[in-house]
């Protein structure tokens, strides 16, 4: 084939698209993907169920006990601590949307439709840390009005929702970018499950229990225990620490899942 032969067909193709053109593609893609996979709203209903029938369960019982001081929580604890422990359903729907092609050997082929990987990096690590993120905002929305349905006695302004529902998005959000960072780097579901949750609910929960102090003090290190202080208000720790527990998790797990699907084989 001659230059200007060459020249003809490229000009005959059209121009190649844009990154932000290709990253939109790439994104749609990723969305008809997850949303096309029974995992997806398999993870989705165990989150809702979790999230939803916690905090009901817990205005519940606010609602049908004696009178006490505590009639004036907010109704907010209760999509709060929902989410604390229904994050892992959303958590998975994270993870799972990053290594079933790993899985299934799809990978090679999604690579040779994206061959640039920074914008595969970017639309997915997107796509799944933002449908994680809004539907556990709108679960945890959804179980603060059942709360304040259930108990009258709970209160639930303007302000105490959007701060608790800010609270949410922000421990979603970082989990979320913890998982895929996880499950970009190990290539396991089994694997990045199991890292996933030691990290951010058995360690946290398990290591003070032992008694012995640099035990307790690696467990102040974890993620999951950023998540609590944010969502519950313990440990005790500064909103500084807490945040810097959050981000610096996500964003290392960012990285190094980044590299690898950068860096590595595909195989």
């Amino acid at each position: 084939m001659t230059a200007a032969q060459a020249t003809d067909r490229t000009t005959a193709a059209g121009p190649e698209p844009g990154t932000a053109t290709l990253l939109a593609r790439t994104a749609a893609a990723e969305w008809l993907r997850l949303r096309t996979v029974r995992s997806t709203w398999w993870c989705l209903l165990a989150a809702a169920v979790t999230v939803v029938g916690i905090g009901a369960t817990a205005a519940f019982d606010e609602a049908t006990g004696p009178d006490t001081p505590s009639a004036a929580l907010p109704a907010t604890l209760a999509g709060e601590f929902g989410v604390l422990l229904g994050q892992f359903g959303l958590l998975v729907l994270a993870l799972v949307a990053v290594t079933q092609e790993h899985a299934s050997g799809s990978i090679g082929p999604t690579l040779q439709w994206t061959p640039r990987r920074g914008v595969l990096l970017a639309a997915r690590v997107t796509v799944p840390v933002v449908v994680a993120t809004v539907a556990g905002v709108l679960l945890a929305l959804v179980t603060d009005v059942a709360a304040w349905l259930i108990a009258p006695q709970l209160t639930l302004s303007a302000t105490e929702l959007a701060g608790s529902l800010g609270r949410v998005a922000a421990v979603l959000a970082a989990g979320s970018v913890l998982a895929v960072g996880v499950g970009l780097l190990l290539r396991s579901t089994a694997g990045a499950l199991a890292t996933v949750f030691l990290l951010q609910l058995v360690l946290p929960a398990l290591l003070p229990g032992f008694g012995v102090e640099w035990m307790a003090d690696l467990g102040e290190l974890l993620p999951g225990t950023g998540a609590v202080w944010t969502l519950l208000g313990e440990p005790d720790m500064t909103a500084a620490q807490a945040a810097a527990l959050l981000v610096g998790w996500s964003a290392t797990a960012l990285a190094a899942g980044g590299w690898s699907l950068l860096r590595r084989d595909a195989s």
